[in-house]
């Protein structure tokens, strides 16, 4: 997700909120559609059609890639995970024409929450994890200070912080290993659609954990984890 844009915590005149308020909902919206739908249509349109199945995996797998590519001209910096993308996407493509194996094809979908959820992890050893950076996102200027001394001076926060990162990169290294058994296991045609909803299932399900658990973390200590606002007392 592009988070290079100048960010304003109140809508430009003539705004309405609504409009503003919209705005997360399609930065989700664009990347589900890249990464799931368009590609899944695609890959049915063209079997559909014909197409044999290494081809077809190979051009529905274009959609993601090339949107990395496009969404580094317009930032003009490349990130390193959509370098990740493109370069998945070569090194499968290349290896399933030598091998003559689609399934190769598949496997390209479990190396990005494999990089994600090391990566995730990671961040445990970092200043701040991986989930302080992510509230930044919903945090306005004085909530993000809340959350800096919080960070600073409450080692619940930290800890409850620090937990929520562990879940999300294991929530990913679970689907990593998922989606390869799936690619090695499952018939060739139905692992497009079925990886999907398992990736996203498991990405809902640790979604309504985190939640619960930050709604539990704000009545027992009064301190959002990632809101916008402190309860006060």
């Amino acid at each position: 997700m592009d988070t290079s844009a100048p960010h304003t915590d109140t809508p430009p005149p003539h705004t309405p909120a609504a409009a503003h308020g919209s705005r997360p909902a399609r930065a989700l919206l664009i990347p589900l559609t890249v990464t799931i739908v368009l590609p899944m249509v695609l890959y049915y349109a063209l079997r559909a059609q014909g197409v044999a199945q290494w081809q077809a995996l190979l051009l529905s797998g274009a959609i993601p890639a090339a949107h990395a590519l496009a969404a580094a001209v317009v930032r003009r910096r490349a990130e390193f995970f959509d370098l990740f993308v493109v370069a998945l996407l070569a090194v499968s493509a290349v290896t399933s024409l030598i091998s003559g194996n689609p399934r190769v094809l598949l496997l390209k979908d479990a190396g990005l929450p494999a990089l994600l959820g090391a990566w995730i992890l990671a961040t445990l050893f970092f200043s701040r994890p991986f989930t302080f950076h992510f509230g930044g996102r919903l945090r306005g200027p004085a909530a993000a200070e809340e959350a800096e001394r919080a960070w600073r001076d409450r080692p619940e926060f930290r800890e409850a912080l620090r937990g929520l990162t562990v879940l999300w990169g294991c929530f990913q290294l679970l689907d990593a290993f998922l989606s390869t058994v799936a690619a090695l296991v499952l018939p060739i045609d139905v692992v497009p659609v079925t990886g999907r909803f398992l990736s996203y299932g498991l990405l809902a399900a640790v979604a309504v954990i985190t939640v619960r658990r930050s709604r539990r973390f704000r009545a027992r200590y009064g301190i959002a984890l990632f809101g916008a606002r402190t309860a006060a007392g």
